[in-house]
């Protein structure tokens, strides 16, 4: 990765790997990790002692929170985060998705009254695009803001399969603000409440701990002020904004960890001398370092502020789909202990490998399916279809 990271960079991330390794970041990760099945994080300390240091969205400026750093800072703390075991669910969503959406497209107004508590980790923010009918295919949402008088509307609808939504405080919420022939065109961006009348959230439990959520919004008031972007042109900055989330780095990450605890695990156990369980590990291993190469290269596109669809498809792709790979290699070498969860006290490595592989298949969805990743990649990339 050296056509992306300076020695100054490689000096940052040191600081943050060593600011991970503290006594009380271990001790608050290890709670964690104890977590039982249904026990899922909401606002961590960890947030709030990164955003502290102004790390926490270290590209965003100083006057939000930020250190005024590139988007290589920004990554390195995500992948940072994810090596040392930090949840990284709040972050992604609250300073990687909806935090850009406000620092590209926001007011000034937006972004001094949104941004700072986001980047002290005080804040949450999530995101309600997909529908019960609609899931990957985001124009057919049937979401309403009907308009109520000049620069007001009244939102109704359904969102469904959204994470951390019991526990934030605003959400980026696409609505359909007009009928339009073409269905890309009308879709407009709220900053919706959470804590208002009018919003109901409801748990859709899930494989793996972090429930999915269902938000029924029923009337609802916004005004102009809550508009995020222009009215009725959502659909290019969504799109836009999706390209510049999807490096795969914090995917490649959460991979990584679980691989790194299979390798220890591995070699306490001396599978690494087996000659098929320690093929398949080097294979795995070799296979990571190309994931992980393939995200960077992608931050390394965005910091020339010249991002490639389909590279960043491939990389979001190829990160992800390694991750039911690691899984099923750990519980062949785990045994019946591995399945055992944090229920469990003889569970292996505290159950995690368990948890890891309830929320393998989750990868492969978020932030677009491997499906939609190799649609891109075969249309656009290699215009496979005319």
């Amino acid at each position: 990765m050296d056509f992306v990271i300076t020695p100054e960079q490689e000096e940052f991330r040191r600081e943050v790997r060593a600011f991970l390794a503290e006594p009380r970041v271990r001790k608050a990760v290890d709670e964690i990790v104890r977590y039982r099945p249904r026990e899922e994080p909401a606002v961590l300390e960890v947030y709030q002692w990164l955003g502290e240091r102004g790390w926490l969205a270290a590209s965003w400026p100083v006057e939000y929170g930020g250190l005024g750093r590139t988007v290589v800072e920004s990554a390195i703390v995500t992948e940072e985060m994810a090596f040392a075991g930090v949840p990284d669910d709040a972050h992604v969503l609250s300073i990687d998705i909806v935090g850009l959406f406000l620092l590209m497209e926001g007011t000034e107004a937006q972004k001094r009254r949104f941004l700072p508590p986001l980047a002290r980790g005080e804040s949450i923010a999530t995101v309600l695009y997909t529908e019960p009918h609609c899931g990957s295919e985001l124009a057919a949402l049937k979401t309403r803001a009907e308009p109520e008088g000049p620069g007001v509307w009244r939102l109704y609808g359904t969102k469904i399969y959204n994470q951390k939504s019991q526990f934030g405080d605003y959400a980026l919420c696409a609505a359909r603000t007009k009928d339009a022939e073409v269905k890309f065109h009308g879709i407009t961006l709220f900053m919706v409440p959470l804590r208002s009348p009018g919003v109901t959230i409801a748990p859709v439990w899930s494989m793996e701990n972090n429930r999915f959520n269902e938000v029924v919004l029923d009337g609802i008031r916004l005004t102009r002020d809550d508009v995020v972007g222009q009215v009725d042109e959502a659909w290019g900055l969504i799109d836009k904004m999706l390209l510049l989330e999807r490096t795969g780095i914090d995917f490649h990450g959460k991979v990584r960890r679980w691989f790194d605890l299979l390798l220890a695990h591995a070699r306490e156990t001396g599978a690494l001398a087996d000659p098929v369980f320690g093929q398949r590990i080097a294979e795995l291993d070799a296979r990571l370092h190309a994931a992980r190469a393939l995200a960077w290269r992608q931050v390394a596109n965005l910091a020339a502020n010249a991002p490639d669809p389909v590279g960043s498809a491939a990389s979001k792709w190829y990160a992800t789909e390694q991750a039911r790979e690691v899984v099923r290699l750990a519980m062949e070498l785990g045994g019946l202990p591995s399945a055992l969860s944090t229920w469990d006290p003889d569970g292996l490595l505290g159950g995690q490998l368990e948890a890891a592989y309830r929320v393998a298949p989750t990868l492969t969805l978020a932030s677009g399916t491997s499906e939609i990743m190799l649609y891109l990649i075969a249309s656009t990339g290699l215009e496979l279809f005319s």
